[in-house]
């Protein structure tokens, strides 16, 4: 392929889009946590690669996406304290990268799970979402190992999972700290049985 059929495929806003989803679905996991950088300095073997994840690359995104199935999942403190909430389960890729994004409201008995396989450091990040989250980091044994709170809306900054995670939730921001939802809480339900 020659440069000029590379113009004629992406245009700047185009290269401008592709990388940042690319970007996106990296800090989200859905690349399995592979770290992306800009492939258009390679003209063939950029757009090849590009051409190559043409099937996950959607438009651009400009709403929430509709709920996802959903299934019920509980918190049990150290106290013993059981706390419930029914999840929706974002497992493909684009449900992973869209998330929580354009929702203007999160009730505080309801939440998103991403379940990412296998354990792996995770970042996460606020694009595109107008409200406040807490973002809790789950190990393999469905233990709770970080808590972030009340990120910031709209952000662009990492949230990192401060070590290798299975799943991450997000829930209503501060509702953590107003249920007393600790790191070495427990997770029950989901993909960490009964």
């Amino acid at each position: 392929m020659t440069d000029e059929v590379g113009k004629v495929f992406f245009s700047e806003e185009k290269k401008q889009k592709t990388f940042n989803f690319l970007r996106c679905a990296s800090h989200k996991g859905a690349l399995q946590g592979t770290k992306v950088f800009c492939f258009f300095f390679s003209k063939k073997k950029g757009l090849a690669f590009l051409l190559s994840l043409a099937p996950l690359m959607a438009e651009a995104v400009d709403g929430p996406q509709p709920e996802l199935p959903t299934q019920h999942l509980t918190i049990v403190s150290k106290s013993g304290a059981r706390h419930d909430f029914t999840v929706e389960i974002a497992s493909t890729p684009q449900e992973q990268e869209i998330g929580e994004m354009f929702r203007t409201s999160i009730p505080a008995d309801r939440g998103m799970f991403f379940d990412w396989g296998t354990p792996r450091e995770m970042t996460m990040w606020m694009k595109n979402c107008p409200v406040p989250e807490d973002m809790v980091f789950i190990g393999a044994d469905g233990t709770i190992t970080h808590i972030a709170e009340n990120t910031v809306p709209e952000s662009e900054s990492y949230i990192p999972s401060g070590g290798p995670v299975r799943a991450t939730l997000e829930l209503q921001g501060g509702l953590t700290a107003k249920l007393g939802i600790e790191v070495g809480d427990k997770i029950s339900g989901v993909i960490f049985g009964k």
